[in-house]
């Protein structure tokens, strides 16, 4: 399986975006959900990453905005476990906490660093590839100390729309200067990430990290989807050829 090139999902593939989701959300319950006792913030990460309604896969096919998905979801969270209605001022407040408590807990998986050093050192060409937009995502990296070894290639707002669209795949496989069949994406979602690289043409690869599932998968949906999974990065050199 040795390839010329690795691209990466970026939230919760090389960064913790569930543990930094879990810092905002908290923090939202302390402020709009005062009678949600601590024991149950866990509940608000498990209903925020799951969006069943659908609506951040809708921002990324580009059928809304960031803003309308996620003022969307914040209402339907506040339904769910008792906070108030919020109108576009009171959104914007919300989400200025949110964003601010969130970005204060990014941190990069502690098995990312030294994975990417002997990628690189194998003489790799490393990308990110995400369903966010640029400039976030580039904050993101920078952030916690991963841009200078993983530039931000593509994100939704690259091409108006992102995966599982095969194109956004090639297209990030252009601007890394590798053919997609000699490409691996590596993603900690199934189906638009490891499966839909497959799909465009690479080699896809799913980090299933313990505890880590958006969603509940039974044995069956895993073994239909007919891709490499492996639990932590320090499987990924093994399975690459390294």
């Amino acid at each position: 399986m040795r390839v010329d090139g690795v691209l990466f999902d970026i939230d919760d593939t090389l960064v913790d975006t569930r543990g930094a989701f879990g810092h905002a959300l908290s923090d939202v319950a302390r402020r709009y959900l005062p009678d949600l006792p601590p024991e149950r913030h866990p509940e608000l990460v498990t209903v925020w990453r799951a969006d069943v309604g659908g609506h951040y896969a809708a921002y990324t096919r580009g059928e809304v905005g960031f803003v309308e998905q996620r003022m969307t979801r914040a209402n339907e969270l506040h339904e769910l476990f008792g906070g108030p209605t919020l109108d576009a001022d009171g959104f914007a407040v919300w989400d200025e906490s949110f964003q601010q408590a969130f970005a204060d807990a990014w941190v990069a998986h502690p098995d990312v660093d030294a994975v990417l050093d002997k990628l690189l050192a194998a003489g790799l060409a490393v990308g990110a590839l995400s369903n966010a937009s640029v400039g976030l995502q580039t904050t993101k990296l920078e952030r916690v100390r991963l841009l200078d070894r993983v530039p931000m290639l593509v994100g939704v707002d690259t091409l108006g729309f992102g995966k599982p669209d095969p194109r956004v795949f090639v297209e990030a496989c252009r601007r890394l200067g590798t053919a997609p069949e000699r490409t691996a994406y590596v993603g900690d979602e199934l189906d638009v990430d490891a499966v839909a690289a497959r799909a465009a043409g690479l080699l896809g690869i799913w980090v299933d990290r313990p505890g880590g599932r958006r969603l509940p998968l039974t044995d069956a949906e895993i073994a239909a989807a007919d891709v490499v999974t492996i639990e932590s990065f320090d499987q990924l050199p093994g399975v690459l050829g390294l």
